[in-house]
């Protein structure tokens, strides 16, 4: 707790106080939103005391607090992985921060390999529920009594209004036949899965396939913040489409969707 503190009090040091009401994690290959951002204040995370830094290459590695939709926001330009080495603590550390910082809720973007055959290449997919395949989960270990309770409820991981209002947002704005709806399933990663274990996720129910947002989604859950969480579908992983995967063409994937995402998560925010 006292990291997460020690954390908070940089940044309004550093930014005026400035309260944000939304968070926002931008994943790979989805950094376009933070353009659209009017920013007051930019930190980088080697900044901010006790902050993991980004590893992967797409994630710049900066907090952007400004104005987005007429609506203060806090955008983490980059996310951490358990792959990167990090633990699960460290991942979430900056959820935490964006609550002491003021947040009132979190919309959360990765890119996900798509598992429903129904999906096709650049679709977004609003999370409506996950499986965590992830070794552990942060809230291992003794609670933060400060944040949230020991046991916290996960019957709806993902907000039933926000997600309403982000399908209706999505018809709205001409992207309904390209927003799906599903099952995310996180893996420890950073290899990709091999076509048996595609098979074998599809089977258990999952929809697309990742490498991150569920232990965000907890530890927002763990201290009552509403969630909202779009994929982006990069490439598909289903009989007839499965191949082996070039980073650069997930990126490509990732491009042609960023329009569509920031769009939503504006009229989420205007609405």
């Amino acid at each position: 707790m006292q990291a997460i503190q020690e954390a908070a009090a940089y940044i309004q040091a550093h930014s005026a106080n400035f309260q944000p009401t939304t968070g926002i994690i931008l994943g790979t290959g989805l950094g376009a939103l933070a353009r659209e951002v009017e920013v007051e204040f930019e930190i980088n995370y080697a900044d901010i005391p006790n902050f993991p830094l980004s590893t992967v290459e797409s994630h710049a590695g900066r907090l952007l607090l400004g104005t987005l939709a007429g609506h203060k926001v806090a955008v983490l330009q980059g996310r951490f992985h358990y792959y990167e080495g990090y633990t699960m603590q460290q991942v979430v550390l900056p959820v935490r921060v964006l609550k002491l910082l003021g947040i009132s809720q979190l919309f959360v973007s990765n890119a996900a390999g798509g598992l429903n055959p129904e999906f096709a290449l650049s679709d977004l997919m609003l999370i409506d529920d996950h499986i965590n395949l992830l070794p552990g989960n942060p809230l291992i270990g003794p609670n933060l009594d400060e944040l949230g309770p020991r046991f916290p409820d996960m019957f709806a991981p993902y907000d039933a209004d926000l997600l309403a209002r982000a399908r209706a947002a999505a018809v709205a704005l001409g992207y309904g036949s390209t927003t799906q709806r599903g099952v995310y399933v996180a893996a420890p990663g950073p290899m990709l899965e091999t076509p048996a274990e595609y098979r074998y996720l599809r089977t258990i129910g999952a929809d697309a396939v990742g490498m991150s947002t569920v232990p965000e989604v907890i530890a927002a859950r763990h201290m009552g913040l509403p969630v909202l969480a779009v994929s982006v579908i990069t490439d598909l992983c289903y009989p007839g489409q499965l191949k082996p995967v070039v980073i650069s063409e997930i990126m490509a994937a990732a491009a042609v969707a960023e329009p569509r995402l920031t769009a939503l998560m504006k009229a989420l925010l205007a609405g």
